[in-house]
Order: C-alpha cells, then structure tokens, then sequence
C-alpha cells in the first residue's frame, strides 16, 4: 500500500515515528476544521479507504490468531470479544474469527427496543460518543474468562478504560486483552494502563498489528488552520459533494439518457433468524450458518452485477462492496466471498465523520460523497459521507444496507443510492433483514404473582422508601415534590473542581461519583441573580403557562409531573403550581436523577409505576442544550419491557436545541434558576450515583444543603414568577392555541451546532461543549471552562456570564451565526497545568 500521507505531511510537517509498517497502515487527512492539524486514515480497516476485502478482513483474523495463541487453548475457548462501534464492528467480528470459539458482540449507538442494556460508556474522542452494550443473552459479559476489547486505534486508551472500569464493577474478570490496528499511545498513556490494571487487579495485554507516534512540529494548529482555510475558500483542490474526480467525466455525454439508471434491488435470501451482525451477539454457530448461506448469497449478487460494464481484469468488472455505518461485517463477508469468485472487488463503508477530501495523490481521502442520514438515528437527523468512491473506478457498487436503513432517505433524490449513481454506472442494492432479540415471554400477571408469592420476595417497588420531603430534605414545601433520592449528606462527596475535570477526562471517574463544591455567589453576583429574576419573571411565567397549557391540553386526566433532578425541579414546581392557580389542580410531583451515560433511576420508576400510572407521567425538564438528556431517557425507557408504558417526550421551559415536542418556549433567554446551584433549588446537590453508596435496590442519592439557608433563594424565585401568572395569563392562552396548531417536530438543530462547534474548535468530544445560557452557567460553576462563545450583540441574559468568566479568568469570544445566545467550552483533555487546542494554558481561580 503507497503511503498517502505526503500532502499533509509536506505542508504541516507532521510525521509518523515507529515502526517501519505504519506508512503501510495508515494515511494522513485534515478534518473540516481549521483548528486540528491531522487525521490518521487507516487504509486496512474498510471504513475510509476501499480496500481489498481479504486485506481487510485478514488482518482482524490474524489479530485472533495471535490472540489465540497468547491465551492459550483453554482461555481462549472461555474468552469474550468486545468491538467498537462503529469503526471497529468489523474488525472485532474478525478477531472473533481468529480466536474460532469466541462469541462477538460490539457496541451500538442504535437503540433497540426491548432489549436490556447491559452496560454503556463514552467514547471521548468521538464524533458520536454515546455507546450503547444490548447482547440478547444478558449473561454473555458475565462468564469470568478473558474479555478481548478490539479498535482500530489505541490513541489515549480513555475509551478502553472507560470500558473496563464500567464493566469490570458488574462482570469482574481477572484478565482482559486489548486489540488494536495501530498503538499510537504516548508514554504516559502507557503508564495509565499499567497503574489502572494493578489498580483492578487485573492482566492487561495489548495487542496490535504495530506502533508508533505521530510527530507534530511547534504551530502545526496555527499552520493546519491555514491550509484548510485556503483549500475551503478555493474549493478548488477537492470536489463538493456532487463534484466528480479528475478520473470520472465531467458530466454525461449529449446523446446519453436524462439521470442515471435505477437501482437493482437483489434478494439475498438472508438465513431467518441469523443476525445481521455483533450488535447482539454473534456466535460461533451464527458464523457456520453464514458459512453455509454465503455461496448462495454470492450467487445472486454475481448475477446482478452481470450486466455491469466489462471493465475490470480479467473480464469481469470493478466492484466495490459498500456497507452501512456499523453494519460492517456482512458486507465484508460478501465482498470476502466475491472476490473468492474471481471478481476484482473493493470494500469500504459509509460513515458519520466528516473529512476534508483534497484530490491529490499524496491524501488518504481523495473524494467525498454526502448524503442524509437513512435510519432514522436516535441522535436526530444529520449529514453522512462515503469517501474515495466518487472516482475510484468502479463499474459497479454493492450497497449493503439493513432493512432499518431500507427508508424513503435512502431512495431520496439526494440520497445514498442517488449519490453513488451519479459516479458509478451499475448500483446494486442488497438488504439484509435487522435483527431484533425475541422478546421474552411475559408470564401471566396472575400465574407471576402466585410464583411470586409461593418462591420469591415482594417486588423492590414495594420494599423502596417513600419520597424525602421538605423541611427534612429540601426548603421546599412538603407538597412541592417529593424527592425519590436517598439522602447522602452526612457523605463527604465534594471535591476541587480541577481535580473532578482532571479524573473525569482521564477517565478515571465518572461526573455522578462526586460534587462540586458548591459556588458562593459574591455581593455583586447576587445582585445579578435578582435583578435579572426582576427582569425575566414576566418572560419566565409565559412559558410555565405554555408548557403547561401544553402538556393539560395532550394529557388526559390528571398529569403526575416527574421532573429530572435537579434543574428540571424548580420548573416542576412552577407547572404545578400554575395548573392549581388557573384551573384548581392538584398535580403530584416527583424529583428523579438521571445520569448522562447511565440512564434514569430504575428503582424510582418501579417506585412511579407502582404508585401510579406510566401513561400519566410527564418527564420535565429545565432546558435543553444538545439534547443528551432526551436520548439518554429515551434509550433507558426503550432498554426494559418494564418501562414500555412510561412516555420518553421531555417537557422543559425553554427548548433552544430544538429536541422536543413539549416547551414553553424556543428562546435561549437567561433563566434565573440556572444561575445559582442549590439554592435556587432547595438545597439539593446535584444527583449521586456511585456503586458504595447507592446499591441495586436504591434510590439515586444527592445532599441537602442545611448549612446554605441563609443564602436559598428557591422559595423567593418561585414566589416572583407565581406573581406574574395572572398578567400574563391572556397571552398564554392565544399563544399556546397557535403553538398546539403548528408544527413542533423537533430538528436538533443544536446537536449539529455542538458537533460543528467541537470540530471547529479542536475539541473532539461534543460533551465538553455546553451550549445555551443555562449549560455554560453550569459550566462555570462546576467545571474547568476555557473559553465562552457569545452571540454578539447578546446583552443583558450574558450579563452574570461575563461576571462568572471574568471572576474565573476565562475569555469570552465574540462570535456571529451562532444559534444560543452563548456555549461554554470545557477545557480540552484537562489536566492541572495542561493547555488548550489554542496552545494556551488554563486560568483557575
């Protein structure tokens, strides 16, 4: 494989130290951003670079060879593998193959309902980060053999930590292996491992086909900046996304027949019931009954690519087999099993990272088809890119997809199908059923509760404590809320703000497992917090009736207002307090903890459902930023037939991201309560989740703040935006009549400007970027900001932000086209004395 590095390389002088076989596994690429220098493409994976499939696939099987070999027989027949989603799903699913008797399953971004969620971890680095463990055995991770992690690239080792650690506290195993194409690990990576493994207890082994370093020379950000700058404003070094290449024609000939011809769709006939790949669980029996399928699959696509131009060697013509995001491992088995039938065939698959394309020999991505997302992703729509097809030479394309991604998208007149026919004359079509688990029988309600009765103890709904109220636990009024939490005060859980961010990003911890220590606001900053209450107590009380006109007129009967602790409480209140104020209601209301990456409280949902009914709870919520909290309830309400009958629709006050259906308004205005941390929300912490506090039958916990009465400020803030119902009542009830006509389809236009803005910032991890007034609040009180990105023009709803960032040495950056009013950057991959993607090191006061 030439080396496709020397156009970065040669004008960034960036280079790769180690072993002499990387130039032979990867390539270099610039990523859509002018502020990162360098993108490492492999060109042995399958994902960016079309790729001969035995190549491809050879390489994961020789990886579980040597996996094999390193184990020994007897616990290689006792190992597990464990690929990444979605680069790795392929590459794992081979590994597996090596080892022969290992089962496989790889992680998904793709909820499944009614399947269990046997874990979950980020993945920092990602341009998606949130991944998702749905084995249809729920005892597959448990056994205590070996567990083989598989990605394409060890960089940091954050994502395999995190892995581990989260595994390791339910299934622990006593040895674990690390597989990976490339180690590009530095030495202090390295050092991580090595103290994280004694720390568990636990064999760490790695594994790769070679290692290495990547070289960057002083002002290689400032130089990278540049060059993407020039080549965006030329355009001229690389096609648009419709663009063809130097090798394809500028367009059809005159006499050639008006738009491309249409796909052929060919019937696989897909074994029932084997599943479309790892997502899971794949067996070693599931791969002997793809064994045997595979010679009658490859019969039907040498068929349809029959008519194809005879172009290629040999009289046949040049194939690529393209597959689908993380459906990777099919399509390369068919494209493995095409090129044993003496077709020249190339594979590769489409992808969410966006990359720059520079048509120029010395660069890993030459071209770059775009087109919208085709599954309907839980993360809301987007734009998705297949590379180095357009151009490549190919008489033919297989498009491997699952019958998910069989949607009106993908036959759209910008889609997928349309995008490839543009650039490849024969377009073939092959779909492969998604495979969902069975779902377990339920048994008889009246049979489950005479076994319950006779065998087992009474369900945990019944033996979890009633709800904390105020005065005991919160200066709420008792029937304010209740608050299914367990109280931890007597819990030293506080510590430095720098050193949380330091384990966090290192992932060594997790954001639930401790507190901040909570903020003190000064003289001039409580000054803010009331006057800006004053001014926005009108604006704030029009959208407590919207929201809550809103969600009386789509609920029938009596609504049990459930809000996600802590931010969505205070808006719980002020809902319950307009329904009693206007229409004489008395709504319940509960506080419940949900945890990014960990999903809701499971045991206060028992606790709801056996108290009341699901259809009748409303989830509610302060604000939305990006929207992680929508996806985060609604893929823990879609893992479990236990929670089928709670509703995931999020209400919340204010909707800036554009995430849900059910808000008071659109607006990224200042809300006071976002201000101030618990005492503006009765004393509460922030929720705790941590395996020796809070144990399988628990409630989430969180602190009560006795020792801050004297600065609370919840009751006062409830009572100035109760005061302002009636003034704004009329214009409620025109207001929220338009609104219940229009249409209030969500279009996450927020998470597309969080992925934009970390891509454009350097950051690379979409959680360390909070936008809206509300989360950057949150992150100059909690956690180690860098930098403030506002509106400009933005005025008085900045006013404690600019306070907050001045007081903390944090510069605020005045920008245009930005959908929030402001977004704050958490500083990049922190560490005490660490610097910024700009070079410069953090300010902490």
């Amino acid at each position: 494989m030439v080396w496709t590095g020397t156009w970065v390389a040669e004008r960034l002088g960036v280079e790769l130290i180690g072993d002499e076989e990387l130039p032979a596994l990867l390539g270099l690429a610039l990523r859509r951003n002018p502020k990162r220098a360098h993108l490492l493409v492999s060109s042995v994976l399958g994902k960016h670079v079309p790729q001969h499939p035995s190549v491809v696939y050879g390489s994961g099987l020789g990886l579980g060879l040597r996996v094999r070999e390193l184990l020994g027989a007897e616990d290689a027949g006792r190992a597990v593998v464990l690929g990444y989603a979605e680069t790795a799903t392929a590459l794992g699913h081979a590994v597996a193959d090596g080892l022969g008797t290992a089962p496989y399953l790889h992680s998904t971004r793709r909820p499944v309902p009614g399947v269990t969620t046997a874990g979950g971890f980020e993945e920092s680095h990602s341009h998606a980060t949130s991944h998702l463990l749905l084995p249809e055995d729920p005892e597959l991770l448990a056994g205590k053999g070996p567990l083989v992690l598989v990605d394409d690239e060890f960089s940091t080792g954050n994502t395999v930590l995190n892995t581990i650690r989260g595994l390791h506290e339910r299934y622990p195993r006593d040895r674990y292996v690390v597989v990976a194409l490339v180690d590009m690990r530095g030495p202090a990576d390295r050092d991580r491992l090595t103290g994280f493994a004694a720390e568990i207890g636990a064999r760490v082994d790695l594994i790769s086909l070679a290692a290495g370093t990547v070289g960057l020379p002083d002002g290689v950000l400032e130089k990278g900046q540049e060059l993407v700058a020039r080549h965006e404003a030329g355009r001229s070094a690389f096609p648009a996304p419709h663009t063809r290449t130097r090798t394809a024609p500028a367009g059809p000939p005159a006499d050639a027949p008006a738009g491309p011809p249409a796909p052929v769709r060919v019937a696989l006939d897909w074994p029932a019931d084997l599943p479309d790949g790892g997502r899971h669980g794949f067996t070693p029996g599931h791969r002997a009954r793809l064994e045997a399928a595979l010679p009658a699959m490859t019969t039907a696509l040498t068929r349809a690519l029959a008519p194809a131009p005879d172009h290629g060697p040999a009289g046949g013509p040049r194939v690529l087999v393209l597959g689908f995001e993380e459906l990777m491992y099919a399509p390369l088995r068919l494209a493995g099993a095409l090129e044993d039938a003496g077709l020249d065939v190339r594979y590769s698959t489409t992808t969410r990272s966006p990359v720059l394309a520079v048509d120029d020999p010395g660069y890993a991505i030459r071209t770059r088809l775009v087109f919208p997302a085709h599954d309907d992703p839980a993360d809301g729509p987007g734009e998705r890119y297949a590379y180095n097809v357009a151009g490549g030479g190919f008489d033919a394309v297989v498009a491997v997809v699952d019958s998910a991604a069989d949607t009106p998208e993908l036959h759209a007149p910008d889609g997928l199908l349309a995008q490839l026919a543009a650039h490849i004359p024969r377009v073939v079509l092959a779909v492969v059923p998604s495979y969902t688990p069975r779902p377990r029988p339920r048994p008889h309600p009246q049979a489950a509760t005479e076994r319950m009765a006779a065998t087992e103890a009474p369900e945990r709904s019944s033996m979890l404590p009633e709800p904390l109220r105020g005065p005991a636990f919160s200066s709420y009024a008792p029937e304010e809320v209740g608050w299914l939490l367990q109280d931890l005060s007597d819990v030293e859980l506080e510590a430095p703000t720098e050193e949380r961010e330091e384990a966090i990003q290192r992932g060594g911890a997790h954001y639930a497992e401790s507190l901040p220590v909570e903020y003190q606001p000064s003289a001039r900053y409580q000054e803010l917090f009331h006057s800006a209450l004053d001014a926005s107590a009108d604006r704030i009380a029009h959208a407590v009736g919207i929201v809550t006109e809103t969600v009386l007129a789509e609920k029938s009967g009596r609504p049990v207002l459930v809000s996600l602790a802590r931010a969505g409480t205070p808006v719980g209140v002020l809902m319950r307090r307009w329904a009693r104020h206007r229409h004489g209601l008395d709504l319940p209301h509960y506080a419940v903890s949900i945890v990014r990456g960990r999903g809701i409280d499971a045991n206060a949902l028992r606790w709801l459902a056996a108290h009341h009914d699901p259809a009748d709870v409303v989830f509610v919520d302060g604000w939305t930023g990006k929207g992680a909290i929508t996806r985060e309830l609604a893929a823990a309400l879609r893992e479990s037939d236990e929670f089928a009958g709670f509703d995931p629709e999020i209400a919340v006050l204010a909707d800036p991201g554009s995430c849900v259906r059910t808000y008071g308004t659109r607006e990224d205005f200042l809300i006071p309560s976002a201000c101030l941390n618990s005492t503006v929300s009765g004393l509460i912490s922030r929720t705790v989740l941590r395996s020796d506090l809070v144990g399988p039958d628990d409630f989430h916990g969180a602190k009560f703040y006795r020792e801050l009465e004297g600065a609370d400020v919840s009751v006062a803030f409830l009572d100035a935006v109760e005061a302002r119902f009636d003034e704004v009542a009329d214009t409620v009830d025109t207001d929220v009549k338009d609104l219940l006509a229009g249409d209030r389809t969500p279009t996450w236009e927020g998470w597309a400007a969080v992925e934009r803005i970390s891509e454009e910032y350097g950051i690379h991890d979409v959680n360390l970027v909070k936008p809206g007034v509300g989360e950057t609040t949150r992150v100059l009180l909690r956690r180690v900001p860098w930098k403030i990105l506002a509106k400009r023009g933005a005025g008085a709803d900045l006013a404690h932000v600019r306070l907050l960032a001045e007081q903390r040495g944090v510069p605020v950056e005045e920008v245009d086209d930005l959908p929030y009013t402001c977004v704050g950057l958490i500083h990049p991959q922190y560490t005490r004395g660490a610097t910024g993607a700009d070079g410069k090191a953090v300010v902490s006061r």
